[in-house]
């Protein structure tokens, strides 16, 4: 014989009414996070592929023959200040190095990972954009 109290938790256990509202709610809350993942994701890669095309266009900029290395950089700059915002082209450095058996000018560009939105910690992604230098013979 079951006591008053044992009734009740045993139809406590066995009633399932409410548990679709639970569950709809875990479903969209795993959901949710999963397309602002994906959505993330996407942002960091269309900053990083940015970025590194500003540094390309920057590096072939400073390798014409009537241009310099620091116009490459100041190119590169407003590139990525246009594109994706000013925190993301506040390290910028240019060289000159043999790449591939050749002279060439070498543009690369420091910035933030976005992390959540546009924020993330500094200097966390590297890039570098290559050129062949102009030379006269």
């Amino acid at each position: 014989m079951k006591t008053g109290l044992g009734r009740v938790l045993e139809r406590v256990r066995n009633d399932e009414s409410g548990s679709a509202v639970v569950e709809f709610v875990f479903v969209g809350i795993l959901l949710t996070f999963l397309t602002l993942g994906v959505l993330q994701l996407g942002l960091a890669l269309h900053v990083r592929n940015t970025i590194q095309d500003a540094a390309s266009e920057g590096a072939r900029w400073g390798a014409l023959i009537d241009s310099t290395p620091a116009e490459g950089v100041q190119r590169t700059k407003e590139l990525i200040t246009t594109a994706v915002g000013d925190q993301y082209a506040q390290d910028i450095a240019v060289s000159s190095q043999q790449w591939m058996g050749a002279p060439a000018t070498v543009i690369t560009v420091k910035a933030p990972l976005p992390m959540i939105g546009l924020w993330g910690p500094a200097t966390s992604m590297e890039v570098s954009g290559h050129a062949a230098t102009e030379v006269l013979h």
